[in-house]
C-alpha cells in the first residue's frame, strides 16, 4: 500500500487494538473497514516488532476449520515504559505507565518553590523521575518518553513554552531543554489540555464526543474536546479561558493583563484578597489561607463573603460564556478547589445558567470531578503514550504492507 495508507493502517489498527483491550483480528477488520488481508499484514508487523501479543481468548475453544485457538490481539504492556509529570505550584505529581497503560508506580514530590529557571526545573524533574522508576523497581532505560503538563501557554506540537508561572523565562523551548536533561523524548503541553486527555482515557470524558474540562488551581485553565480530539488553536494557545476577560482594566493577572477571570478565582487571586481581611497572617500556609477565607465567607465576615461572592459571580459569567460558544455536551469541573464549593455552589450554576441562551432544551450537564493531582499525570503519561506510539510504529519501517 502507499506509504500514506499503510501510516494510516497501522495508526488506526493500534489505536483501535489499544481501546479495545483485547480483540480478534476479523473484528478488527469489520470495526475499522480495513482489509482482513492488510490487517493481517499489519498486525504480523506488531508482532514481530513486539507491540502487541497473542492471548487465547477467554473460554474459547478451537477454530474448527484450522484446528487451532481462536486468540485475540491486545497490546504487549512490556514494549515499552512511559512517565507522566504534572507541574503544580508547589509540587510534582508523576505516574509511570507500560505500553498497555497500566501504572506501575506513583510519586508526589514537594518542591522548594513555585518558579524555577527551565534547566533547574528540567533538572527536578529528572530527580523526581529517577525516584519514580527506582520506586517501581524498574530501570530508567526503559523509558521511552515522558508527558509533562505545566501551567501555561505552551505550543505543544514543538514543546514551546511562552509563558508559564512555572518558570522564570518566557519563550522557551522547554520539551528541547527536558529532552536533554532526560535523554529521551519529552513532551510538553498544557497541564489543563492533559486532564482533558485524562478524561477522555480514564474518566468522565469517555462517553462524549464534546465536553469541556475547566481546572481551578493556582490558576484557571481549560482542556476543549470537539468531535472527539483536543482543540489548541492554530497557534497552539487556544482556549485560555483563564485569561479571557471579564472586568476592563479589572484586577492584575500574572500573565501581565488586567481583568483576566483568573484574576479573580485563582488560588494567587484569593489569596492576594485574604490579606485584606483584618489578623490575616502571610507567613500562613496558602491552602490553609484559603480554607480560613471561605469558612470566614460562610461564617458572615462581611469583607470575606464580598470575596467570595465576587468570584463566584465572575466564574459563572465564565462558563455562561463557554456555553454559549461552544454548547458542549459536558462541563468538568476539575482540580485543587474542587476540595471547596465555592465555585461550583447551586448558586453559582444557578447563575450561570441564567446568562445562556435560552431554548426548549436542558443546558449542558456540570459535573465535578475530584480526582488529584495523579489524574493530571495520567494525562500527561496518556500524552506521552500517543506520542511513543508514533515513534514506534515510524519505527517499525517503511517496508510494504
Amino acid at each position: 500500500m502507499a506509504v500514506f495508507q499503510r501510516a494510516y493502517g497501522r495508526r488506526t489498527l493500534l489505536q483501535h487494538i489499544r481501546r479495545a483491550r483485547r480483540i480478534p483480528r476479523i473484528e478488527l477488520a469489520e470495526d475499522t473497514g480495513i482489509s482482513r488481508a492488510t490487517v493481517t499484514t499489519i498486525t504480523a508487523e506488531f508482532l514481530l516488532g513486539g507491540l502487541i501479543e497473542e492471548v487465547a481468548r477467554d473460554g474459547s475453544g478451537s477454530d474448527a476449520r484450522r484446528g487451532r485457538p481462536r486468540v485475540d490481539l491486545k497490546i504487549r504492556g512490556a514494549a515499552r515504559l512511559v512517565a507522566g509529570v504534572k507541574v503544580s505550584a508547589r509540587s510534582l505529581s508523576l505516574v509511570l505507565l507500560d505500553f498497555e497503560g497500566t501504572k506501575l508506580g506513583a510519586l508526589e514530590t514537594e518542591l522548594t518553590r513555585s518558579v524555577f529557571s527551565p534547566t533547574d526545573l528540567a533538572a527536578v524533574i529528572r530527580k523526581a523521575v529517577s525516584d519514580l522508576v527506582q520506586g517501581a523497581g524498574r530501570n530508567q532505560g526503559e523509558i521511552s518518553g515522558i508527558g509533562v503538563g505545566i501551567a501555561g501557554v505552551v505550543r505543544a506540537s514543538s514543546g514551546f513554552v511562552h509563558w508559564s508561572p512555572s518558570l522564570s523565562q518566557r519563550n522557551v523551548e522547554f520539551g528541547a531543554v527536558l529532552t536533554d536533561a532526560l535523554g529521551v523524548p519529552a513532551f510538553v503541553d498544557n497541564d489543563a489540555n492533559l486532564v482533558a486527555v485524562a478524561e477522555q482515557a480514564f474518566g468522565l470524558g469517555q462517553a462524549h464526543s464534546d465536553f469541556i474540562v475547566v481546572t481551578i488551581e493556582s490558576g484557571v485553565g481549560m482542556g476543549l474536546v470537539i468531535g472527539g480530539g483536543l482543540y489548541r488553536g492554530t497557534r497552539g494557545c487556544g482556549a485560555e479561558f483563564g485569561h479571557t476577560k471579564v472586568h476592563l482594566d479589572g484586577a492584575l493577572c500574572r500573565c501581565g493583563q488586567r481583568g483576566c477571570l483568573e484574576a479573580y478565582v485563582g488560588d494567587y487571586a484569593l489569596l492576594r484578597e485574604a490579606l485584606t481581611i483584618p489578623g490575616s497572617d502571610p507567613a500562613t500556609n496558602p491552602g490553609e489561607q484559603i480554607e480560613a477565607l471561605l469558612t470566614a465567607a460562610k461564617t458572615g465576615d462581611v469583607t470575606a463573603k464580598s470575596i467570595v461572592d465576587r468570584a463566584g459571580r465572575m466564574f459563572a459569567m465564565g462558563l455562561a460564556n463557554l456555553v454559549n460558544i461552544f454548547d458542549p455536551q459536558l462541563i468538568i469541573l476539575a482540580g485543587e478547589q474542587m476540595q471547596f464549593d465555592h465555585l461550583y455552589a447551586e448558586a453559582v450554576i444557578e447563575e450561570m445558567r441564567k446568562s445562556i441562551v435560552q431554548i426548549d432544551k436542558p443546558p449542558p450537564e456540570v459535573v465535578i470531578h475530584k480526582w488529584g493531582n495523579q489524574m493530571w499525570a495520567q494525562g500527561a503519561a496518556a500524552y506521552a503514550l500517543d506520542q511513543v506510539s508514533e515513534i514506534a510504529l515510524a519505527e517499525l519501517g517503511d517496508h510494504a504492507a
